[in-house]
C-alpha cells in the first residue's frame, strides 16, 4: 500500500509595496540594514570588520549613498549574522526538508544597482541553499563597472531575452545568446552585461558556502 505524502505548503507574499524603482529599492536595503545592526548592538565598524567590507563603504549603504551589488549585501549578510533575504523582507518563513515554496509572477523583491536590476526571488524565505534572482542586464556600453565581482559560493544563470557577454577573470570574454548558460566558480572574479543595444534578462542562481 502506497506510503501517504504529508507536507506543508509555505506561500511565498507579494509585497504590494514593491515598485520598480531604484532609489525607493535603496532606501529599504539601507533602512533593514540598519535595523539589524542596531537590534544587533553592533557598530558600523564591526559590521564593516565582520563582512570584510571598508567601513566607508558600509556607512555609505546604511546612509542610502550607494547600492549594494550581489558580493557586497551578501557579505552583508554574512557580518550581521543573518539570511540575505532578510536584507530584502522585514518578515519571513524558515525553509525546512520536506517542504517547498510557490512564487507567483510578481513575488518577488526589487533592488537596482548602478549596472544592474535585481529580481530577489523568495525574499521571505528564510535558510535558502540557493539565492535566485532574475536580472535586468543593460548594455556594456552604458554600464559602469570599477572592478570585477567575487563571492564565495557557484553562480548559474540562464539567458532569458537578447545576448550577453560575460567576463571572467582571467579568460576570454564569452558570448551567450538566448537560451545559453553559464556556469563558474563565483570566487572568480566576474561580471556580465547586454552584448546587443537593449537590455537582456537573465536567471541567476547562486550557492552559499
Amino acid at each position: 500500500m502506497p506510503r501517504a505524502i504529508h507536507y506543508r505548503l509555505i506561500m511565498t507574499l507579494p509585497n504590494s509595496e514593491e515598485e520598480p524603482n531604484g532609489e525607493n529599492s535603496r532606501a529599504r536595503v539601507a533602512e533593514r540594514l540598519r535595523d539589524i545592526r542596531r537590534r544587533k548592538g553592533l557598530t558600523i565598524q564591526e559590521v564593516a570588520t565582520r563582512s570584510g567590507l571598508a567601513i566607508s563603504t558600509v556607512s555609505k549603504i546604511e546612509r542610502n549613498l550607494m547600492a549594494p551589488t550581489y558580493d557586497r549585501f551578501s557579505r552583508l549578510a554574512e557580518g550581521l549574522g543573518v539570511d540575505v533575504s532578510e536584507l530584502f523582507a522585514a518578515q519571513g518563513e524558515q525553509f525546512a526538508p520536506g517542504e517547498f515554496s510557490l512564487a507567483r509572477v510578481g513575488d518577488h523583491s526589487f533592488h537596482q544597482t548602478e549596472n544592474y536590476i535585481y529580481e530577489m526571488l523568495f525574499p521571505h524565505l528564510r535558510g535558502k541553499a540557493m539565492i535566485p534572482m532574475l536580472g535586468t542586464l543593460k548594455p556594456f556600453e552604458q554600464m559602469r563597472f570599477d572592478r570585477l565581482v567575487s563571492h564565495d559560493g557557484e553562480e548559474f544563470f540562464f539567458v532569458l531575452k537578447g545576448r550577453v557577454i560575460v567576463q571572467l577573470e582571467g579568460k576570454d570574454p564569452v558570448i551567450l545568446e538566448t537560451g545559453e548558460s553559464i556556469y563558474f566558480d563565483s570566487r572568480r572574479g566576474h561580471l556580465y552585461a547586454s552584448a546587443g543595444d537593449s537590455d537582456a534578462r537573465i536567471l541567476c542562481v547562486c550557492t552559499k558556502m
